[in-house]
């Protein structure tokens, strides 16, 4: 994971137009270089790295929140209605010509994300199973994604380019001033997931028995559904919803680790969801050049094959694993359990280790013995 960040950081930063070697990529940035190339790098390629990464930890922390609290491999911010209802909130406005500042877009994005997650969670049944509210997530982003639409129909021509950009999910021309919005919401999330971590893994246990443990199922869920709107909500405010990252991310740290818990995948899982959106970030800024592609796009085409394969090799490693010593133990038992004979009596067949008289009548090998059953003897032909 380290080689494969690095990689693609170093690739960010120097690939494009101008090209500016490795080497050189240091000095460049620290020392302030005001050519056309030191221009580009510290002032647009470093901080859409930074957003990269950030949005990137964020939307995988998220993932693994949601998947662990509805016990769901499936439970991402797409099924849930939380990122449609996010970029519903950014959207509305610039298509209703509200003239709002910066500063008030991710609190409409957390708006728009509690609205989605909250309509979810009512329609759904807070006590159901994590299935029904599963489905009814699905159903919930349906009805907003189909609300983007009626804006999109709305929407002027200059402004149908921007969201539908804005909805694929994008880091272009990206500037520090979104990198800095990011963090104060990073400052509330961060410590809310370090004591979320331990009531996630309770949760996986059930409801019934997290209740019997003192952990009450229903507030813990709402609980981790906020903390993560606060994470997603801010992320698509800036760059829109980059799509199944919170879905690849945690199904990544699970298959590298899957004998952990929650506590451990958490911050592998933010780990994991920083690298895929930097490497999916190099080519949507390369792959078409000079036209840009959006990120999400890419994100969506790798990671929900990835996350399908890996989720599936994931079942059988651990069904192979329940298999392996059940049947051994079968094994152990049918050797050690009677044995039916050609003419149907039982006949038991002595453990491993035991002397060859154990199914011999009588005393032992000191004293008579009987022959075994079955045996004809010449007295008895007589």
């Amino acid at each position: 994971m380290i080689v494969l960040l690095a990689v693609s950081s170093v690739c960010a930063l120097s690939l494009g137009t101008p090209y500016v070697p490795p080497h050189r990529l240091v000095a460049t940035v620290l020392e302030g270089d005001t050519t056309l190339a030191g221009i580009v790098v510290s002032e647009l390629r470093v901080p859409r790295l930074l957003l990269a990464l950030a949005a990137g930890a964020c939307l995988g922390a998220a993932g693994l929140v949601l998947q662990e609290a509805l016990r769901n491999p499936l439970a991402v911010p797409e099924m849930l209605g939380v990122s449609s209802g996010a970029a519903l909130g950014v959207a509305a406005p610039l298509v209703l010509a509200f003239s709002l500042p910066a500063a008030v877009q991710p609190l409409l994005a957390i708006g728009g994300a509690a609205l989605g997650g909250g309509l979810t969670l009512l329609v759904a049944g807070i006590g159901r199973s994590p299935s029904a509210v599963l489905l009814t997530g699905a159903a919930v982003a349906a009805a907003l994604q189909a609300a983007l639409l009626v804006l999109m129909v709305m929407a002027d021509q200059l402004d149908l380019q921007l969201i539908y950009r804005y909805l694929l999910g994008s880091l272009s021309a990206r500037t520090w001033d979104d990198v800095t919005s990011l963090w104060p919401w990073l400052l509330v999330a961060v410590p809310a997931l370090v004591l979320c971590a331990p009531v996630l893994s309770v949760l996986r246990l059930g409801d019934e028995d997290a209740e019997a443990l003192g952990v009450r199922a229903q507030r813990a869920r709402l609980a981790a559904l906020a903390i993560a709107v606060v994470l997603i909500a801010p992320v698509t405010a800036v760059c829109g919803p980059v799509a199944w990252v919170g879905f690849l991310a945690p199904h990544l740290s699970r298959w590298f680790d899957p004998a952990a818990g929650a506590v451990r995948w958490l911050p592998w899982s933010a780990a994991w969801g920083a690298v895929v959106v930097v490497v999916a970030d190099v080519p949507a800024r390369l792959a078409l050049a000079p036209v840009e592609t959006p990120a999400g796009a890419w994100t969506a085409l790798l990671g929900v094959p990835a996350g399908v394969a890996l989720m599936r090799s994931g079942g059988r490693r651990r069904a192979a694993g329940r298999r392996g010593p059940a049947a051994s133990a079968g094994g152990r038992e049918q050797l050690s359990g009677p044995r039916k004979t050609g003419s149907g009596v039982a006949d038991e067949v002595p453990p491993a280790g035991a002397p060859p008289h154990a199914h011999q009548d009588g005393p032992g090998p000191d004293g008579p013995t009987s022959p075994p059953l079955g045996t004809i003897r010449t007295e008895d032909v007589r």
